[in-house]
């Protein structure tokens, strides 16, 4: 990727595994049109590589046991959409965080028996659908017994889940609902107050020493305006998954 003569830190074309989804659209997706994956941990993380002078190498992962295999060095980091928590911090290592999320409910459009997370709580009848292992099931179960939460594997069968009318509002991040209702603008709308307030950031090994470098690329990403870029592309309302 990038020159040494241009490296914040020569990694001198050091294979980095970088561990995505391609089920969290627009992090990682794959595209519809042309099968190719794509997304902001793509586009972001070969800026990285081009300034550290590194060569990325994009590995397919579940998310359920993602931070585990991190910690266990299956992957030299993981992207993703990564909450950073202190519990996670426990397991690996995180960078410097790189976007300021909010989590907020996603529902069919002209939804009119709540408006907001208090009010969906109060309505007994209501169900609630989010992935499994994410920071989003853990703030459910904050408001929810589980027997009103109900755990998908990845966000895409959880948006299928209200499409079809299974379960009545999934929560997820704001960035992550933008893009489905770009896609779904005459079925799906973003309701209500932001439930929480988080950073991402990615997550590696204990002890990595890509922590370092990847934290003055992110700075440099965000002192020359590359990554507000991205996030204007991918995060913005007009993001449409190609």
């Amino acid at each position: 990727m990038g020159s040494a003569e241009t490296a914040l830190v020569d990694l001198n074309c050091r294979k980095i595994t970088i561990a995505v989804e391609n089920a969290y659209p627009p992090f990682n997706y794959i595209s519809v049109q042309t099968g190719e994956p794509g997304g902001w941990d793509y586009d972001v993380w070969r800026e990285i590589c081009t300034l550290l002078h590194c060569t990325p190498v994009f590995v397919e992962a579940a998310w359920d046991g993602l931070i585990q295999a991190v910690s266990l060095g299956q992957y030299d980091v993981a992207a993703d959409g990564i909450t950073i928590t202190e519990e996670r911090k426990q397991m690996v290592d995180f960078s410097d965080g790189y976007l300021q999320i909010q989590q907020r409910l996603l529902v069919r459009k002209g939804e009119n028996r709540f408006d907001s997370l208090e009010t969906f709580v109060a309505n007994q009848s209501l169900i609630l659908g989010t992935q499994i292992a994410t920071t989003n099931y853990e703030t459910a179960t904050k408001y929810l017994p589980e027997t009103r939460i109900k755990g998908f594997e990845q966000f895409p069968f959880a948006v299928q889940a209200l499409l079809s009318g299974d379960v009545d509002a999934v929560i997820m991040d704001e960035v992550i609902g933008l893009g489905y209702v770009g896609e779904n603008a005459d079925q799906l709308e973003l309701i209500g107050p932001p439930i929480s307030s988080d950073e991402l950031g990615f997550a590696f090994p204990k002890g990595s020493d890509l922590v370092g470098p990847v934290n003055q690329a992110i700075a440099a990403l965000k002192a020359n305006g590359t990554l507000e870029k991205y996030n204007l592309k991918y995060f913005g309302p007009d993001f449409k998954q190609p």
